[in-house]
């Protein structure tokens, strides 16, 4: 019996250790999904009946890794907020395209320009038609109060899409 547990440990050590050396594009699945279609990204929350939550970076931010790390990848992650949002992430200056919620076709950074997003992390709750639905957090700002302003931001968006 205890040699049973103590192979099950092992074998659980060796499972975290393996997933902790993979590259970072095979780590990326317990990241973040990167924009690539927001009018597709509509549908899905019209269907469900939540916001979608962006969230603007750029490479190498500390308070970027920070709030996606301590806050948004465990949301993604959680499926309590699978029905209440989806989130999605933007590089600005970035040149990759992007489906706009208009179809229209754009890259990364024009649409964070199009929403005046200069500085990051910034975050922007948008319904499913790409219409703000509050005030944008900008920033890190208290980190204490932070899951609380995200939280404030999510449900002002339900709160739209659904009517309420």
């Amino acid at each position: 019996m205890m040699a049973a547990i103590a192979r099950r440990i092992v074998a659980g050590v060796l499972i975290l250790a393996w997933g902790l050396g993979l590259p970072g594009a095979a780590r990326a699945a317990d990241g973040l999904v990167h924009a690539a279609n927001f009018q597709a990204d509509a549908r899905t929350a019209a269907k469900r009946r939540v916001p979608i939550l962006v969230v603007f970076t750029t490479p190498h931010c500390p308070y970027c890794e920070r709030v996606k790390h301590d806050y948004l990848i465990p949301m993604h992650k959680d499926p309590a907020y699978r029905n209440r949002v989806i989130i999605r992430e933007v590089t600005i200056g970035a040149s990759d395209p992007l489906t706009g919620f208009d179809g229209a076709s754009t890259t990364e950074g024009a649409f964070a320009a199009a929403h005046k997003v200069f500085m990051v992390p910034t975050i922007q709750v948008f319904d499913g038609q790409g219409n703000n639905v509050g005030d944008a957090i900008v920033g890190l700002l208290n980190p204490d109060y932070y899951f609380g302003y995200l939280e404030g931001a999510i449900d002002a968006g339900v709160n739209k899409v659904r009517g309420k």
